[in-house]
């Protein structure tokens, strides 16, 4: 997808990629088994994108309104260390996170689908969310991904921030040649 050159400019400023989890890395929906036991279904390749990340050192974090042991286990799979769960004011995470990290709002690139999300997407240097999410976020967003989130989505954010960084070519030749 080819992204207006302005944005392209914010994207290749990103240092921390936040992402909502339910309807971002999942596809929204809530699965319960008889027992009260929640399941979740996660992506392989949106994981694989957000560990592509961490290895170019762009940090990585889930901010996500809901508690679910699902996502303490995806994302200690992952490496993610900045999970933040249970967060009503997601925008102060959010810049709670970037104050650790030393870095600013404009260095962040963010992904949500609801209105929780909305201030986060409006603060932030690029504001992302997905074509399954409301019309209401669509109209606040800079960008709104071709993927479905929970469909490859962060994959596709992922594969963007690298190209526009410039740490594409390096990550096919890891691939291309054997890991190193």
């Amino acid at each position: 997808m080819a992204l207006p050159d302005a944005l392209q400019d914010r994207i290749r400023r990103v240092k921390l990629l936040a992402i909502d989890v339910d309807g971002i890395l999942t596809d929204g929906r809530l699965y319960f088994q008889a027992d009260g036991i929640e399941i979740k279904a996660f992506h392989t390749q949106d994981g694989h994108g957000l560990k592509l990340l961490k290895r170019v050192g762009i940090h990585v974090a889930l901010i996500t309104g809901r508690d679910s042991p699902m996502v303490s286990q995806r994302a200690a799979s992952l490496g993610i260390s900045h999970v933040y769960q249970g967060c009503e004011d997601k925008l102060t995470t959010l810049r709670a996170l970037c104050q650790r990290l030393d870095i600013t709002l404009e260095q962040v690139a963010y992904c949500g689908d609801d209105l929780p999300d909305l201030a986060p997407i409006k603060r932030s240097g690029v504001g992302i969310t997905v074509p399954n999410a409301p019309d209401y976020m669509h109209t606040h967003a800079d960008w709104i991904t071709d993927r479905l989130g929970g469909h490859g989505a962060v994959r596709e954010i992922c594969d963007t921030l690298l190209m526009s960084q410039g740490h594409w070519d390096a990550v096919l030749d890891t691939y291309l040649h054997g890991q190193s």
